[in-house]
């Protein structure tokens, strides 16, 4: 017989922990047993487990004391083991718990000259084997005692302290007796991460002496560019079998890091931090059981955290909409998405640079920039995948209003800067039927940068902006004409728009005098504006998605004037504003576009450096919320 759960009733599992979108999302850090002695830079087993591991050499409390004792991990706590030949920090390494190799370093404190020295632990002594071909220290090293590689690394031509150093970007082999020269890295540098084996390893990130941000991975006889990893930083630990799997955490970037990320291949994912924020430090063991040690803090660390995860027959991958019971917190759970959890990725750039453009359309699939500076008349479509260059608008323009939900067949444009060709504030209107633009009725009067919403040619607000003074004012469009609707609380312009003609958000924005980037935000119903909890920081030339319920706000120029690149994001949930991930770019003026708060695009604009073309794609993580009742 049926039970009526069965009939009408859903499942909902019980589980011992959250699902996870794969075995290593599911990680986490704990104290493990600490080092005897502090050390900072120094050598380990990086191809070791996270229950048998050494650490050996480096620089200990206090500073400077260069030491060649080592240490041996069993899983629980540390024990002394017979010290290397000779003292030194800043060494590269290879190898296991009972056979490992530490390569170069600098023997004193200054750096002055690397030694060329190298040194094979047996599991009992350490015994001076062949030297490196080419002196350095700070290289990357992954492989095994018969079969190893030294990578890239800094070197020195010699005394005294302050001669300018040599980034390298050579590589050299050791197979048990001899060192070979191999292929060389990309791009030269030093304190990178690196894992892997000699047939398939990967290097990420370092210096040279700027930040270096590219990975590249290795495949026993060349290096190929592959994706960079979230966060630029160096000198941090690292975990891992080939180059499709591993583990960075920790490092410098530019203040100390507890950040950890694992790379599958592919792609490079955040996980949950170290417990301490550690440069300088060493790593073993894999991504599903991986160990961190040593390091620096400010001054030397003894500290030890084990990496986790949960075993691979318990795992429950994560599945959009799924409730269930977590029996270890005693909660009932969903899975939804979440844009505190969601973050920023490059996709494919434009074909006209440009800034202060006007961006459109209500999907991360379905978008359309129109015009900007300097002169521009260039529309652009896109699509998902790429952009596409369409019909130019008649009158070249800036900072002006736009309003489409379907690019392809509709849209309008109004308003905006025409200089040098045209007047400061121009009137111009013009409609888009997806092959061609016609001017069509002119706005009241002459605008630029104002707030524009709507969902067509047929239907569009336009609102805020400078005429040349700041103007509070609102005009509705409904295919023919104008007309007046309900002022904004506080003139403004420079603002930025989301929305339609009765459910818009007008963000951010300009006032003068005084000089002055608002952090106002305003919703309009279809005939009045009410005030909203102000943005987190000031906003003006902001990109922005989404409507009076969710949104994104993004990028411009802020806080104060004249205000840098930003980079910062804001999501609105319909009551309040809260900081998500930032752009990975500060931009001055992008255009934006997209389907809510947990989606957009920002596009073209300009920075420091000048206009661009680039655009990024804003996506929602999965997360599981625990489920209340009010």
């Amino acid at each position: 017989m049926s039970k009526y759960k069965e009939i009408k009733g859903f499942k909902v599992q019980t589980l011992a922990s959250d699902t996870a979108a794969s075995v290593v999302a599911t990680g986490t850090w704990a104290s493990g047993g600490s080092l005897n002695t502090a050390v900072n830079a120094s050598g380990a087993s990086n191809a070791g487990t996270q229950t048998a591991s050494i650490n050996f050499a480096g620089n200990a409390n206090p500073y400077p004391t260069v030491t060649a004792a080592a240490e041996s991990y069993n899983g629980t706590s540390w024990g002394p083991i017979s010290s290397m030949g000779t003292a030194r920090w800043i060494l590269s390494s290879f190898g296991t718990q009972t056979a490992a190799v530490g390569v170069s370093g600098v023997t004193d404190v200054n750096a002055v000259l690397p030694t060329t020295a190298v040194e094979q632990w047996n599991g009992t002594s350490w015994t001076e084997v062949a030297e490196l071909t080419t002196n350095r220290h700070a290289a990357g090293g992954f492989g095994t005692t018969t079969a190893g590689l030294i990578v890239g690394g800094q070197s020195r031509p010699g005394s005294p302290p302050g001669t300018p150093v040599t980034y390298r970007a050579n590589v050299e082999a050791w197979n048990g007796t001899a060192w070979t020269e191999t292929t060389d890295i990309n791009t030269a540098r030093d304190t990178m991460f690196s894992f892997g084996i000699n047939t398939s390893g990967l290097i990420a990130n370092g210096q040279t002496p700027t930040l270096v941000s590219n990975a590249e991975s290795w495949n026993g006889s060349s290096w190929t560019e592959v994706a960079e990893s979230n966060t630029t930083r160096y000198s941090g630990g690292a975990a891992g079998s080939s180059n499709t799997l591993g583990l960075i955490f920790g490092g410098y970037g530019p203040s100390y890091s507890s950040q950890t990320e694992s790379w599958d291949g592919t792609s490079w994912t955040e996980l949950n931090n170290l417990a301490n924020t550690v440069a300088n430090l060493k790593g073993s063991g894999s991504v599903t059981s991986a160990l961190a040690y040593a390091g620096t803090t400010g001054s030397a660390s003894a500290a030890t955290e084990e990496w986790t995860t949960t075993p691979a027959p318990t795992f429950s991958k994560i599945n959009l909409g799924q409730v269930y019971y977590n029996s270890g917190s005693n909660a009932f759970k969903v899975t939804q998405t979440s844009a505190a959890d969601g973050s920023w990725a490059s996709i494919t750039s434009g074909n006209t640079a440009r800034r202060v453009a006007s961006g459109v359309g209500t999907s991360v699939s379905n978008g359309m920039v129109i015009a900007g500076y300097p002169q521009e008349n260039e529309v652009e479509t896109w699509n998902g995948t790429s952009w596409t260059e369409v019909a130019e608008v008649n009158s070249a323009r800036g900072s002006a209003g736009a309003s489409s939900n379907s690019p392809n067949s509709s849209a309008l444009f109004f308003g905006g800067d025409a200089r040098p060709s045209g007047p400061e504030t121009s009137a111009l209107n013009e409609s888009w039927n997806g092959s061609a633009w016609t001017e069509v009725g002119d706005l009241p009067a002459g605008l630029n940068g104002h707030g524009g919403a709507g969902v067509s040619n047929t239907s569009a607000l336009s609102y805020g902006g400078s005429t040349p003074s700041a103007t509070g004012a609102t005009n509705e469009w409904n295919g023919s004409s104008w007309t007046s609707g309900g002022a904004m609380n506080t003139a403004r312009y420079y603002l930025t728009g989301t929305g339609t003609t009765t459910s818009a958000l007008a963000l951010g924005g300009f006032t003068t005098p005084p000089s002055v980037i608002r952090t106002n935000a305003e919703a309009y119903d279809g005939s009045s504006w009410t005030n909203l909890s102000a943005t987190n920081s000031g906003h003006s030339f902001a990109g922005a998605s989404g409507n009076t319920t969710e949104a994104l706000l993004f990028g411009g120029e802020g806080p104060s004037y004249p205000g840098g690149a930003m980079t910062q994001t804001e999501y609105w949930d319909g009551t309040s504003w809260t900081e998500v991930a930032d752009l990975s770019a500060g931009n001055l003026s992008p255009a934006g576009f997209g389907g809510s708060g947990v989606s957009a695009i920002s596009s073209f604009g300009n920075g420091p450096s000048g206009l661009f073309a680039t655009a990024e794609e804003f996506a929602a993580g999965t997360s599981n919320k625990t489920i209340t009742v009010s």
